[in-house]
């Protein structure tokens, strides 16, 4: 990956994110870019937070639009986290590597939470998405690892 700062060009491999497993992007500790992860289960979109409700859970700091889902939260936190530490799904699934996931580019299966990189990568992955799924949770553990 290729990242200006300044007049400075930064290459940074993807598997400099393996060191993280809550993905939080490079320039930030926010899980989803400080995206309601509950908000997605109660409202069924993505809700940007509030840094009047965090937490810090798994290394990054999570915001949440209200105490309710903070609370929810900190309750249960598995439940509502996403799957993947909040990286690509396909990614993990297609390429057994990282790759950052989009909080705009969400899903719901069975109660769970996924991210994707963008669009196309989310159609990718919705074209077969059971078998993805499938993929994703034999290769996340050796990849957090």
């Amino acid at each position: 990956m290729k990242v200006l700062v300044g007049s400075f060009l930064l290459l940074i491999s993807s598997l400099s994110y393996a060191d993280d497993e809550i993905y939080t992007g490079i320039f930030s500790n926010k899980a989803l870019d400080g995206y309601d992860t509950v908000a997605y289960f109660t409202e069924n979109k993505p809700v940007k937070g509030n840094s009047d409700f965090q937490t810090e859970y798994k290394g990054a700091d999570w915001y949440f639009s209200s105490n309710e889902n903070l609370q929810a939260f900190i309750a249960e936190p598995e439940k509502y986290a996403p799957q993947y530490g909040g990286y690509c799904a396909w990614a993990v699934s297609a390429k057994n590597d990282f790759a950052s996931g989009d909080p705009e580019e969400w899903s719901l299966v069975d109660g769970k939470l996924y991210l994707n990189y963008n669009e196309d990568i989310k159609s990718q992955w919705e074209a077969d998405q059971a078998n993805h799924i499938v993929q994703a949770d034999r290769n996340w553990p050796a990849l957090i690892n």
